[in-house]
């Protein structure tokens, strides 16, 4: 019986990877091992664990950095679900140029935003809000769980147009080089930074922002 009621619970992931799989997307995790991952600008992974199926980042490990595909990806939808500690902050960084010059992955890389929007200090922007175009555009609805709850995303990129939804629900979309997104690049803190958004190719990377955050059901598929 024990052995049958395993089998039972095996059933859901393995329903995930067919029909992810079945529809063109391909997995980025595998649920066991970092396989595919690394810490940006290191050859391996530190301070991210893989953790009841999740890739979850230990604040308080040696080795802190963003968590980075080893692959690099231009034209792609995500999927990935998250889930964010109490007043925890990360993000979703994806167009990330891997180069010593660049400390961090924000500097050339785009972000959606990953909060707690209640009890984060980063709450008071509407463009700093879970599901935002960080710092560039707000989610156009408040429809992120609160800490401790999974969020699901898919995050959309093809030539340059970004579509973000969050729990089933459209709330974002722009075209970088549109007037629109001068205008909001312009009003925001990446107006000076000359490599920010440069890169159509680049890796995808999970922000270490010292607060525990897990990330699970990744997969993608190139468009």
């Amino acid at each position: 019986m024990k052995k049958i009621f395993l089998s039972l619970m095996a059933i859901p992931a393995l329903h995930f990877a067919v029909s992810a799989q079945s529809k063109g997307y391909k997995p980025l995790f595998d649920g066991k091992t970092t396989t595919g991952w690394h810490t940006y600008l290191k050859n391996n992974v530190t301070a991210w664990k893989v953790v009841d199926g999740a890739l979850q980042l230990d604040p308080n490990a040696e080795g802190q950095g963003d968590l980075l595909t080893d692959k690099e990806y231009e034209n792609f939808e995500l999927k990935i679900d998250w889930k964010i500690s109490d007043t925890g902050n990360s993000g979703i960084i994806f167009g990330v140029h891997e180069d010593p010059k660049f400390n961090e992955t924000y500097l050339t890389g785009v972000e959606m935003q990953v909060l707690d929007n209640k009890n984060a200090s980063d709450n008071k922007k509407a463009n700093h809000l879970a599901g935002s175009l960080y710092d560039l555009k707000a989610p156009s609805a408040d429809v992120a769980k609160p800490a401790g709850e999974w969020n699901s995303v898919v995050l959309r990129k093809k030539d340059g147009h970004l579509t973000f939804w969050l729990n089933g629900t459209k709330i974002v979309e722009t075209q970088i080089g549109s007037l629109e997104w001068t205008e909001m690049l312009n009003n925001s803190k990446f107006k000076t930074w000359a490599d920010f958004a440069k890169y159509p190719k680049g890796h995808i990377a999970l922000q270490d922002h010292n607060h525990e955050v897990a990330f699970r059901n990744i997969s993608i598929k190139e468009l």
